[in-house]
């Protein structure tokens, strides 16, 4: 099923509807014969997207949800929206997905104007290049890839690899297998591919038998809420972890390359740290001649209320990569300093090198956060649903703990008891929402969620809590 543009918005739900337990029968016939075929134990609820509409979702059962968790913080502009349905149609669409290109090699003669007219609208000020990709993990991948080159252009200068170099990298030795790190921070997640799990610290599950590379991991500020009231204990602690920050640099084994860091830590519990606490971040990196990677994977595409959610550390420039993905539907990392271009060509490279469809989708993406003002919408949207949740911690002091996120539009979560049952009574409230850390609610709703649709949502919470 698809919407036009006039009665899309008219034709969301008024309110949610459940019929039967989440997940109902239905869902769990299709589960089961996908799991004959697909590991499916993570499953939650199976969809059926054609009827799924804006900000609600619908599953097998028909029954139909106020989505705040929108696909793991990853629909930007919600279901069936009727202009990305018409950029899915386009003929630069068809000729994109029909003719997948080896962009390295054979590049569309369009690419240059739809990453010039596109994506690059979207750039961090000040950071004009980019390298596409297929992930948020591979994104990161690919910035340490590029940091590490970096680091070693720097050393060498203008001279060329040396005999001992080619020869030793095969082997997998030194020198030309150098050793370098990325640090990163405890609780942080940045993906699950190789190099990013070796990064990723928020839970065992993710890292459980896979080889790692011996990377140090920096304290994240762990603050204490209401952030106002405790101003004193928390700027001894972020100034206690960027020390820490410095002596690592200072004195692990190997020299660290580069520092990546989430403007939110959100599969590590949704933390928080201050604009201070970034700034020093950024002021060490510099001392030390080292990349600061943003890594905006969960952060990006105004889920802040910011384009960019590192835009709230009012830094004195932008940090050297930030990285990208989710809301997005695309992936990559943005840059600007010529020398973290490779030396040499294949350097960074694979067959498709992210994928053209993927980035004309989000350019169309982009063109509905500009027509539709939904920066502005989300950052209005968030401080009256911040407002209404903290009347609900007042009521709930025990259940509704460390409530924070705000000024962050609507990246909001809080810590509870059981977050579990929470997420899963809410469910039968009609309500999709998720986890994350060990006992965090955490909110994502897409960037069309509206104050129309925060009575829902309370009202659900309200009867979940009690």
């Amino acid at each position: 099923m698809t919407f036009s543009k006039i009665d899309w918005a008219a034709k969301e739900p008024k309110a949610p509807e459940v019929h039967t337990a989440i997940p109902g029968p239905e869902s769990k016939n299709i589960q089961s014969q996908l799991d004959g075929v697909f590991d499916a134990r993570a499953v939650q609820f199976v969809v059926d997207y054609e009827k799924s509409i804006g900000n609600y979702i619908v599953d097998a059962d028909g029954n139909t949800l106020l989505d705040v968790y929108s696909q793991i913080a990853s629909i930007p502009v919600g279901y069936n929206n009727p202009n990305l349905i018409a950029a899915a149609q386009s003929p630069d669409m068809v000729t994109a997905l029909v003719n997948r290109p080896a962009i390295g090699n054979f590049p569309s003669s369009k690419w240059a104007q739809q990453l010039k007219n596109g994506l690059l609208r979207a750039a961090p000020k000040g950071l004009n290049q980019v390298f596409t990709a297929q992930s948020g993990s591979e994104a990161n991948e690919l910035a340490y890839k590029a940091a590490f080159m970096y680091y070693r252009r720097k050393q060498r200068g203008d001279a060329d690899w040396s005999e001992e170099e080619m020869s030793s990298v095969m082997r997998n030795q030194y020198p030309g297998s150098p050793d370098l790190a990325i640090l990163s921070f405890k609780d942080s997640f940045h993906g699950r591919g190789f190099a990013s799990l070796s990064t990723t610290r928020s839970k065992p599950v993710h890292k459980m038998d896979i080889p790692s590379f011996k990377w140090p991991q920096a304290s994240f500020p762990h603050l204490k809420y209401p952030l106002e009231q405790h101003k004193a204990e928390n700027d001894a602690e972020e100034q206690r972890c960027l020390k820490e920050v410095e002596t690592i640099i200072e004195h692990w084994h190997s020299p660290v390359a580069a520092v990546i860091i989430e403007p939110i830590q959100s599969e590590g519990g949704d933390n928080h740290a201050s604009p201070a606490f970034f700034q020093g971040l950024q002021a060490i990196t510099k001392k030390y001649g080292i990349l600061l990677i943003a890594d905006e994977v969960q952060t990006g595409f105004g889920a802040t209320g910011k384009f960019w959610g590192y835009e709230h550390w009012e830094l004195p420039s932008p940090p050297d990569m930030v990285t990208f993905s989710k809301k997005a539907q695309t992936a990559g990392y943005f840059f600007s300093d010529s020398l973290i271009r490779p030396d040499k060509a294949y350097r960074q490279f694979n067959t498709w090198i992210g994928d053209p469809a993927r980035v004309l989708f989000c350019n169309a993406i982009i063109d509905e956060i500009e027509r539709s003002n939904l920066l502005e919408q989300c950052s209005r949207v968030g401080d009256a649903l911040y407002s209404e949740l903290a009347k609900l911690a007042d009521k709930y002091p025990t259940k509704i703990q460390n409530l924070r996120g705000k000024g962050k539009g609507t990246y909001i979560a809080f810590d509870t008891p059981s977050p579990a049952d929470l997420t899963k009574k809410a469910k039968t409230l009609g309500i999709n929402i998720g986890m994350c850390g060990t006992n965090t609610v955490r909110l994502r709703p897409m960037l069309i969620f509206e104050e129309r649709h925060i009575p829902t949502l309370i009202t659900a919470l309200d009867k979940a809590l009690a």
